[in-house]
């Protein structure tokens, strides 16, 4: 269960999400064969082919690692202040896991900027509007500007101050609550803060407001509570799946919701959209999201379905924080959906959920590769459930290099084969719910679009 307003609950989602992440981050080491194109490209003139999908392919993934780093310290900023969350212990692994992922910002933002720096045909190229990727341009030196300013160097510099004089008060609260492997990444990041440290500190900087100015002693106030503010300004322009909005600024309301809970029968495949998300950038389309309908407890109880570890939820989905069991409203706080309805026997169904139940638990794929099973992106859960159980069967089709099975794919792959119907959609035409013959023409028209 995840419960967006407790944070205890927050603090574990945003330790899954950095869990996800971390692995994955690019790295000095493993940017050896970008660096080889990047001397080719910038001696040469230009990029081939080849060398520019797998620059794209690198570049892409980062700015998706970035958002959803950012989207996290955005999701803990509230609970760094002490009117809101009066727990300093708790308090203490907040700061820790956002000082965290700013940590991990700034690191992988240094090696994709040394990456151009120097290279100006590299620089070009990420700067470059790439449509596929929904990547605008001057995207490189809108993360430079941001990551080089002043303001946010004089934020850094009290983050670090602070975690400098509570340094084993972080690692202890950090430690109790089983994420000691996150007071490890901070204590290996230390020579990198030391070194920022002294960049900030050569250059100069005089950065003065107010609340900001230099003291002996960090304020925590001034520090837990301001420290991330800065944050909004640097995405402003990257809106992504991620990035959540409550239900009441989405155009499905919680009567519409209600109205689809009523409709919904287990195995359903919810597919979804916000107006203003950028889309995966890896699976780009029309509709950029799936998760799939368990039902509530007396529906699962109807098809004999083993018991999940929230018995209160009823969807499965897996977002930036892993393969959860979600409340149906999280899931339809967005702007569009369709429900697809699987035409297929129960027992066949069964078999289908107790597949999707297993993967419970999983991180999140920020890779994105469908190869392997240990970590899972969301259609990737229906297409690990229902693939190879009767007669359903997907195929994985090639995107950024990749194969992979896109929401919009796995939608039009579903229709296509006759095993699964379009049941309702809303907010394709107006603020419209609607269910039949209509609800599948507004449907195949979303997937007609390229």
């Amino acid at each position: 269960m995840h419960d967006r307003k407790n944070p205890e609950a927050l603090a574990a989602s945003a330790w899954r999400t950095l869990s996800a992440v971390a692995p994955v981050l690019p790295q000095e080491q493993t940017l050896s064969q970008e660096i080889t194109d990047a001397t080719a490209a910038q001696e040469r003139g230009y990029y081939l082919p080849d060398e520019d999908e797998r620059l794209r392919d690198t570049y892409s993934l980062y700015l998706g690692l970035r958002s959803s780093l950012w989207g996290t310290v955005l999701t803990l900023r509230p609970l760094l202040d002490e009117r809101r969350n009066p727990d300093w212990g708790l308090r203490l692994r907040v700061f820790g896991l956002a000082f965290c992922a700013t940590a991990m910002l700034m690191r992988s933002a240094g090696f994709i900027v040394a990456l151009a720096k120097g290279r100006p045909v590299v620089w070009k190229k990420l700067d470059e509007a790439e449509p596929r990727f929904g990547i605008k341009e001057k995207s490189l030196t809108g993360i430079y500007r941001n990551f080089s300013s002043a303001r946010w160097m004089w934020r850094y510099h009290e983050a670090w101050r602070f975690y400098e004089a509570h340094r084993q008060e972080i690692a202890d609260a950090l430690k109790s609550s089983g994420m000691g492997l996150l007071a490890d990444w901070l204590h290996a990041e230390e020579p990198f803060f030391e070194s920022r440290r002294r960049e900030f500190i050569k250059r100069k900087i005089r950065y003065r407001i107010h609340a900001f100015k230099l003291r002996q002693v960090a304020s925590y106030k001034r520090v837990m509570f301001h420290l991330f503010r800065l944050s909004g300004s640097a995405i402003a322009d990257m809106k992504h799946p991620f990035m959540r909005r409550t239900q009441a600024d989405h155009r499905v309301s919680r009567e519409i919701c209600l109205t689809a809970a009523s409709k919904l029968s287990p195995g359903d495949v919810i597919v979804t959209r916000h107006d203003d998300a950028m889309s995966n950038l890896f699976l780009p389309g029309f509709w950029p999201h799936a998760s799939l309908y368990l039902g509530n407890l007396k529906q699962r109880d109807l098809l004999n379905l083993s018991p999940i570890s929230s018995p209160e939820t009823e969807v499965l989905e897996a977002k930036k924080d892993g393969v959860l069991f979600r409340h149906l409203p999280e899931t339809l706080g967005v702007d569009a959906f369709c429900v697809l309805r699987p035409m297929i026997e129960s027992t066949l169904l069964r078999e289908a959920l107790e597949r999707a139940i297993s993967h419970e638990g999983k991180l999140y794929d920020f890779v994105f590769d469908f190869r392997k099973a240990d970590r899972l992106v969301c259609s990737e859960v229906i297409y690990r459930a229902y693939h190879g159980v009767g007669p359903i069967s997907f195929e994985l089709v090639k995107r950024s290099g990749k194969l992979v099975l896109p929401a919009e794919d796995l939608a039009r792959q579903a229709l296509n084969s006759g095993h699964f119907a379009v049941q309702c959609c809303f907010g394709l035409k107006g603020n419209t719910f609607i269910e039949g013959a209509s609800a599948t023409e507004q449907v195949l028209e979303t997937l007609d679009r390229d």
